[in-house]
């Protein structure tokens, strides 16, 4: 039995592009509902926390921006899929995609990594790790373009 709702989170990069094309296709195979995903995390605005109102504005800027490129998403994956739903929502993206995970009751998250080795992964961190270890259900990494240039083991 496959997927009933398949959940993608984007951050919008190519880097994420290979999962958004795993995604879809798990979607179109299966008939499921296609969830797509951005979050708007405010660690991103370092700098700003002192300044509140220059914050809400640079936050409502970027949730505008968000949601236009989220609905354009939708349009596309709708080309193939028959039921999509698309939104963005604001906080830690980890601890987000497994909440919107269990709300919206999916079988299956669908991420890009971003390839990252050694020390600089392990400074960096990774949202995807961290969403494996915390969401409970089949959670599908799709590397994108490693630091070397390759894409699936082929150079660009």
């Amino acid at each position: 039995m496959g997927p009933k709702k398949v959940l993608f989170c984007t951050d919008f990069s190519e880097n994420s592009r290979p999962a958004w094309q795993h995604a879809v296709e798990y979607a179109q195979c299966f008939g499921a509902q296609l969830i797509i995903l951005h979050v708007l995390d405010y660690k991103d605005f370092p700098g700003y926390v002192d300044w509140i109102e220059k914050l809400r504005e640079i936050l409502q800027e970027h949730e505008q921006a968000c949601d236009l490129r989220i609905q354009d998403m939708a349009k596309e994956a709708a080309k193939q899929v028959n039921d999509v739903k698309a939104f963005c929502r604001m906080g830690d993206t980890a601890q987000m995609i497994v909440n919107v995970a269990k709300e919206e009751s999916v079988d299956m998250i669908v991420m890009g990594t971003h390839g990252h080795t050694g020390v600089k992964h392990l400074v960096m961190g990774s949202v995807a790790r961290s969403v494996l270890k915390m969401a409970h259900l089949p959670v599908l990494i799709v590397q994108g373009p490693t630091e070397e240039g390759e894409t699936y083991g082929r150079a660009k």
